[in-house]
């Protein structure tokens, strides 16, 4: 079955053995795969014995790739061949564009895993394990409420600093093609570490992406709590991360599973929010009013007047206001503008765009 499934083979050998007769076994059961095969020697600790390496160009392989797997040694030169015969795309996944797909993102011990688990034990109706390329994550697909949602599983995400060897930089990038494929991200937080910089980094990512966004503040058992804790916490986010104001936060403990059902009927709502397509008559309506209470600021006396409004697109949501001086237009109202959006027809969790043009 690994062998059915998988776009590349690692026929690893021992390069302080002679040809065993295992490894002839192996070989001839490969050779019927049709499969690309890069032949890999292990603990050539040096070069010393890299040249025991030669001994397997008898199983007829081509090359022989040595290795040190203890030591590190030329691991990233094995991970650069391996991407170089890995298929340049992933295999194309049924109805992805048409279903809420769901990267789990977050820094290590953050309990990403955890909640991944807790997730897909909720539904019982687990349609399949599917593992993507080698560059990809694991994907696991399930029904909730009758519709198919993909959970994207990821690595970690490290600060960049602490990324020690090839294998780490990979699991990033990894983990930077997941936000690509997901629609919605869900971002797990420690609690007890709180959101930091390199949490904030994270979000950057995925709004600049234009992907919707939850929240997920983990291992909120472990917070000793008054009255306001909740309220407090969230407001430190916010502080720290002002857009974070309209995307929904929820505390949970992946653990204990408190409140991981929220995960999913938020990241579905968060999801349908971005398939809305406003008509062009209420946003001018209510626009309208919002404007005539809230003017643009003058700019060097000029009277700046927005005359219509239209989304088109969604996924993300785009939205253009049409003016007679876009570049007037100052960021505060922009942000203004796109807050009265946000509450008025739900794009809670989802990143919007607004564009000024001249009219």
């Amino acid at each position: 079955m690994a062998i059915e499934e998988s776009d590349l083979i690692l026929f690893m050998v021992d390069a302080n053995d002679l040809i065993m007769p295992m490894d002839i076994q192996i070989a001839n059961l490969l050779r019927t795969s049709n499969k690309p095969i890069l032949l890999v020697a292990n603990k050539c600790d040096n070069e010393i014995k890299e040249q025991n390496r030669f001994e397997f160009f008898k199983l007829g392989f081509g090359e022989v790739n040595p290795i040190s797997a203890q030591d590190g040694r030329r691991i990233g030169d094995l991970l650069d061949l391996i991407l170089e015969k890995l298929p340049m795309a992933a295999p194309p996944e049924k109805d992805e564009e048409n279903h809420l797909r769901l990267a789990i993102i977050g820094m290590p011990n953050a309990g990403k895993s955890s909640l991944v688990n807790g997730l897909l034990g909720i539904d019982k109706l687990i349609v399949t394990d599917i593992p993507g390329t080698t560059r990809d994550s694991i994907d696991s697909e399930i029904k909730y409420h009758g519709e198919s949602i993909t959970i994207i599983d990821t690595a970690g995400l490290r600060k960049k600093r602490n990324i020690k060897d090839d294998i780490e930089f990979y699991s990033n990038v990894r983990t930077d093609r997941a936000i690509e494929r997901c629609n919605v991200a869900v971002l797990v937080i420690d609690a007890v570490k709180g959101f930091d910089r390199q949490d904030a980094a994270i979000v950057r990512s995925i709004l600049d992406r234009k992907k919707g966004l939850v929240l997920a503040i983990n291992k909120w058992d472990l917070v000793e709590k008054e009255s306001n804790t909740l309220k407090q916490y969230q407001g430190d986010i916010i502080y720290r991360f002002a857009e974070l104001e309209h995307y929904p936060m929820i505390f949970i403990s992946a653990l204990t599973k408190q409140r991981i059902g929220q995960i999913l009927s938020t990241a579905r709502d968060v999801y349908l929010a971005g398939q809305q397509r406003i008509p062009t008559n209420a946003l001018n309506n209510y626009f309208q009013a919002v404007i005539d209470q809230t003017p643009p600021p003058t700019v060097q006396g000029k009277y700046i007047q927005i005359k219509y409004v239209t989304q088109v697109k969604k996924e993300p949501p785009v939205f253009v206001f049409f003016c007679n001086y876009p570049k007037g237009i100052k960021e505060e109202y922009r942000r203004f503008l796109g807050n009265k959006l946000c509450q008025k027809f739900g794009f809670r969790g989802v990143p919007v765009t607004l564009l000024f043009r001249q009219k």
